[in-house]
């Protein structure tokens, strides 16, 4: 028998669903250690529906981008958004957590806060770079912006919303433990080759704007390093879990008619092909956080409709595409975005990378830097061993969510401090 009054969470996003999956987790575990019952509704992809969460809405059936691509969606979206709002009436969650995905969160939040629902708002919307007129809607309808990059809390607090840096979840991830021979063995590599990373996007329409071009880059890459240096190169690209089968099926086509003279292989985990990868080409999006919190050197690539480009052009603010950058607060990736997203520039930019050398070094060291401000550990409660726990972002977010239920959390008091 469900709760009947259930946490609403929702994710719309492979990034934002991989959060939505641990934190339902951790709610669970706090909950049932409590002796309450837990029980979560919303939107979510398999993660997140393996996590135990009752879908509404699949994030996949959701996770369009750009403005023309959701104009030509827009009678599914519009159905499946009445499908969360009609959950919302139904079932009166006690708590919302929107994650992100703020062109369908931010209308929910207003539905919720209407109903009285608090809302917690959980990887906030780049409002700082564009659309700040959206802080309205924070203000009015959001009780709680819990933020994943430092810069974003004053942003927010110096706009009267309640808002806590709570660290990035992936800052909080141990790094890769699976060896270069068995990643090799479990996806037919060569562990004596020098492996290259493609990460196009997690979207289908990404990966069509985007890994043509990567493609190219590859096979000039390739001519270039049998000139110079003679490297054996083969290139691992990742797929996002939330593609379907047709959809995986459609990317290893493209890779077949595009890159059949490459060694290019599809592989599930990006994180460990960043990790064992001497180098990477990444669209912008989360898969450059989790580039420079693994400290994989890399070039970021983006392309997205003209009129999107026209628009966003003339409405982004800040100096910066790349959020290792932005959060440097200077340039220490290459950006290639749009016009500049040629073959040609990746390869310039790239091989310098590939070597040992003063360039590889000085983007290391930046990447490492950038990995310390994103993360936020805090000693809570000691262990069995007697030692102080570490709490991490997930924890964080699930001890603020715990509070606004009157649950006592051992991450409390270090959050609210």
């Amino acid at each position: 028998m469900s709760d009947p009054n259930p946490i609403f969470i929702s994710a719309g996003e492979a990034s934002g669903e991989a959060y939505g999956a641990l934190l339902i987790s951790a709610l669970k575990t706090r909950l049932e250690a409590q002796g309450r019952q837990a029980a979560f509704v919303g939107m979510g992809g398999q993660r997140m529906f393996d996590a135990s969460l009752e879908r509404v809405v699949r994030a996949e059936d959701m996770a369009v981008m750009g403005i023309t691509e959701v104009v030509r969606h827009l009678p599914r979206i519009y159905r499946e958004f009445r499908s969360l709002k009609r959950s919302i009436r139904e079932r009166r969650p006690s708590l919302a957590i929107l994650i992100d995905f703020p062109d369908i969160h931010f209308k929910l939040a207003e539905e919720l806060h209407r109903l009285g629902i608090p809302v917690l708002f959980f990887v906030s919307p780049q409002l700082w770079a564009w659309k700040k007129h959206r802080i309205k809607l924070v203000q009015k309808y959001v009780d709680r912006m819990l933020v994943i990059f430092p810069f974003e809390e004053q942003f927010y607090r110096e706009r009267g919303v309640q808002a806590e840096f709570v660290g990035h979840p992936l800052a909080d991830l141990p790094l890769p433990t699976i060896s270069r021979e068995q990643f090799a063995g479990e996806n037919q590599l060569d562990p004596e080759k020098t492996w290259i990373a493609l990460l196009p996007g997690s979207r289908a329409k990404e990966i069509r704007d985007n890994l043509p071009e990567m493609l190219a880059a590859a096979r000039l890459l390739a001519g270039h390093s049998l000139q110079k240096s003679a490297l054996r190169l083969e290139y691992v690209i990742p797929v996002a879990p939330m593609l379907n089968a047709a959809q995986r099926s459609f990317v290893s086509q493209f890779i077949a008619k595009l890159g059949a003279d490459l060694s290019a292989h599809l592989v599930d985990d990006a994180r460990a092909a960043l990790f064992h990868a001497r180098a990477s080409i990444v669209a912008s999006g989360t898969a450059t956080v989790e580039a420079a919190l693994i400290g994989n050197p890399f070039v970021v690539v983006y392309r997205v409709s003209p009129i999107t480009y026209a628009i966003a052009k003339r409405v982004v603010t800040v100096p910066h595409v790349a959020m290792a950058n932005l959060i440097a607060g200077k340039r220490i990736v290459p950006e290639l975005i749009q016009s500049d997203f040629t073959a040609a520039n990746i390869v310039q930019h790239l091989e310098p990378l590939l070597p040992d050398g003063p360039a590889r070094q000085s983007m290391m060291e930046e990447l490492q830097r950038v990995r310390g401000l994103l993360s936020k550990h805090t000693a809570g409660q000691t262990g069995p061993a007697g030692q102080a726990e570490a709490h991490g972002a997930i924890d964080r977010v699930a001890a603020i969510a715990l509070s606004y239920l009157g649950v006592p959390s051992p991450v409390a008091e270090s959050v609210q401090s």
